[in-house]
């Protein structure tokens, strides 16, 4: 399929090139969950000034576009041939709590996803062109995706923002998913 050169300001989301049906996969996916929770959970934003809802429906649509972009190669291979943008990226990673103040639920809830989602990523990240990484991240992911419906009277539209969260940040962009971090003898590959 024919690769779309994308913008140099697009880059930290879609990397250098991306298919349109790539693209569009992100994007649909995105809008129809986000669109999904929104239509489904009328509580979602009940009572809250429109400004709240729309940046806090925009945060959830980024979560969610941003868990698919992750797993394409473009993205993927951006990513792990730029150590600092990775670092950069994991710390600025806190949509999650503020999601959770902008629909003011579940703020302790959404600081302990937070901080294990966090902190699982910069480990895998640390494994980047080892080939633990894949499994670390899986057990990692495993854990965190087990005890959160384990948390007592979590909504069912915060659990879904909660693990798609972890998803997107501990699995599907921490790990090297296309080998760039790795030569084919299983030592860390150049930057070049």
């Amino acid at each position: 399929m024919k690769q779309l050169r994308i913008p140099l300001f697009l880059h930290d989301v879609f990397g250098e090139k991306q298919s349109m049906a790539s693209i569009l996969s992100i994007l649909l996916f995105g809008g129809l969950l986000t669109t999904a929770l929104y239509v489904l959970f009328p509580a979602l934003t009940d009572q809250l000034p429109l400004w709240r809802t729309a940046l806090a429906l925009l945060l959830i649509f980024d979560i969610f576009s941003g868990c698919i972009a992750n797993f394409t190669a473009s993205t993927s291979n951006f990513y792990a041939a730029r150590k600092t943008n990775r670092i950069v990226f994991i710390a600025i990673h806190a949509h999650i709590i503020l999601v959770a103040l902008l629909l003011d639920t579940h703020i302790w809830y959404s600081i302990g996803v937070w901080a294990y989602t966090i902190a699982g990523a910069l480990i895998v990240n640390a494994l980047l062109g080892k080939r633990s990484q894949l499994h670390v991240a899986g057990l990692l992911l495993s854990v965190g995706l087990g005890g959160m419906p384990l948390l007592p009277n979590i909504q069912p539209y915060m659990l879904t923002i909660f693990l798609l969260f972890m998803l997107k940040v501990l699995f599907s962009f921490a790990v090297d998913h296309y080998g760039k971090g790795i030569n084919n003898k299983g030592e860390e590959a150049s930057n070049n």
